[in-house]
């Protein structure tokens, strides 16, 4: 037993003189290591600027060496604790700050949202330099680098007289995009009552910087252009420059007019996207009078204009809007049309930019109405519009004035439309819903639509009809307009006609399958 022991202990010197000796030998061995910033590094011959003293026949120091690394351990363990000092010091108002940003504040009020940061992190600490050669401003920096890796914090000596508690004061902010500038573009010539339309324009014109009034005057009317220029800087006043006469075949000649309507609107659109660089417009006519919500209705229907490609306008006007075809008690309510109105409409600069290269000489209303320009997409109407014309005179003659136009109803009631929800515009929800109940109506004979046809129920009733004459038959019956435009009939959608007969909702329909119109029925 004792020989075991003795033998251990001998093992055991015998590692431990091992151990020493080859640590003895290892950091004789080792470079120098110099100190991080003073332009040397490990160069050769610069071991005095080391601070490495040479013995004579190029031997070191060794003593010395295990010395120095010692202190620089000893002051690199003397850096971290006082980070970690720091750290502690300021735990407690991190954690305050973290509980104050959880807290709601009192009316509703947008909350402060500091909980969802992640705590400041700190940056690596910079190696430490030997203390006998520190900067004087070491300390300085210091705490520089700890006020900086935690923003809003002072260090220990600043705590006591500069911070005694963190005060927040929480702001209300509300997140408004900038609103989209809406023109109107004044169409004009020669009716001194354009001062009527001009009227009711900035009577309910919210906002001037919104929307501008554009006032674009062919002709060179000069009454005309006194009363457009009476309005001063509530409007902007336009001349179409060009008023000569438009080389035209002969039996054409008593369409001169259209063929100068069509340049003027070519010309004043081309000023307000190009020349005046509006993204969007609302066109008007001469003897258009506007209804009290027609801003608003503009406004609430742009984003959806811009966000479904299956739309190409937004028109103010229903075709079919006479007293006793409308519902009085539904002015919020919209359609899709794929009959274009005008009348008051909403066009986007990247459709002009469409067709402004192919813009007809004559008759653009009806060249918008072709399936190459409409290319199968639609325009938002509403139940009751939001124009009237009182224009009997003017090229058009009258026509359809005495028998339609004079009795369109103006709406006459506010409707916010842009606190309504008008999603189901879009194509992919409206679809669904209108073809669901247009054909689950029940379908009736024209006969019993008429007095004394027996009806109890207030409808919704469905009348079909199966070629171009029948439909024309039943809108006549039924006192809808009854012209069809490259088979597209008035205020339609999917050839669907939505309108009040004797107080009931009737659709006038297509059968049921309808896939596309007839261009030969026009």
């Amino acid at each position: 037993m004792v020989r075991k022991r003795g033998s251990l202990i001998l093992c055991g010197a015998f590692l431990f003189v091992a151990c020493n000796g080859l640590l003895l030998l290892f950091l004789w061995g080792r470079p120098p290591i110099g100190r991080l910033g003073e332009g040397g590094g490990a160069e050769p011959g610069g071991r005095e600027e080391w601070g490495v003293a040479k013995r004579k026949g190029g031997g070191t120091n060794l003593a010395g060496e295990v010395i120095r690394l010692a202190e620089e351990v000893e002051s690199e363990l003397e850096t971290q604790k006082e980070l970690l000092k720091q750290i502690q010091s300021h735990r407690s108002l991190w954690e305050k700050r973290r509980g104050m940003g959880r807290r709601q504040t009192d009316g509703g009020k947008i909350e402060n949202k500091e909980e969802h940061k992640p705590p400041p992190q700190l940056p690596p600490v910079p190696p430490k330099d030997d203390s006998e050669n520190k900067d004087p401003s070491q300390e300085k920096n210091k705490q520089e680098f700890i006020v900086a890796a935690v923003p809003d914090l002072k260090v220990d000596t600043q705590l006591d007289n500069d911070i005694k508690e963190l005060n927040y004061t929480k702001l209300e902010v509300t997140v408004t995009s900038p609103q989209v500038v809406i023109p109107i573009l004044v169409i004009a010539c020669d009716r001194v009552t354009v001062k009527r339309s001009l009227d009711k324009l900035i009577q309910y014109r919210p906002s001037a910087e919104l929307y501008p009034i554009i006032v674009s005057q062919d002709c060179g009317h000069a009454e005309t252009a006194r009363v457009i220029g009476s309005y001063g800087s509530q409007v902007t006043h336009i001349s179409q420059p060009d008023h000569s006469d438009i080389r035209v075949r002969p039996e054409h000649r008593k369409f001169q007019g259209y063929y100068k309507i069509a340049r003027h609107y070519r010309w004043a659109l081309n000023q307000v996207f190009d020349t005046l660089s509006h993204s969007t417009v609302v066109i008007v006519e001469d003897d258009l009078e506007v209804a009290p919500d027609f801003f608003e209705y503009f406004r609430a229907l742009h984003p959806i204009l811009t966000s479904d490609p299956t739309l190409w306008c937004v028109s103010a006007w229903n075709d079919n809007g006479r007293e006793g075809l409308v519902d009085p008690g539904k002015a919020d309510l919209l359609y899709r049309t794929d009959f274009f109105p005008g009348l008051g409409w909403m066009l986007l600069k990247d459709v002009w930019a469409e067709l402004e290269p192919k813009w007809p000489t004559a008759f653009w209303d009806d060249w918008m109405r072709h399936p190459e320009q409409r290319k199968e997409r639609s325009c938002i109407r509403p139940e009751i519009s939001r124009t009237m014309t009182f224009g009997r005179k003017g090229v058009s003659l009258g026509q359809f004035f005495d028998q339609y136009l004079r009795y369109i109803k103006l709406n006459t009631d506010f409707v916010p439309f842009t606190k309504h929800d008008l999603s189901y515009l879009m194509k992919e929800n409206f679809d669904v819903n209108f073809v669901k109940e247009v054909y689950s109506a029940p379908l009736v004979k024209i006969e019993e639509l008429q007095q004394g046809g027996g009806l109890k129920e207030m409808g919704p009733y469905r009348v079909q009809y199966s070629s171009r004459e029948s439909f024309k038959v039943m809108a006549r019956n039924l006192g809808v307009m009854d012209d069809l435009k490259s088979g597209v009939p008035r205020a339609g959608y999917r050839g669907v006609v939505s309108f009040l007969s004797r107080g009931r909702r009737v659709f006038l329909t297509p059968p049921e399958g309808w896939t596309k119109y007839d261009v030969s029925w026009s």
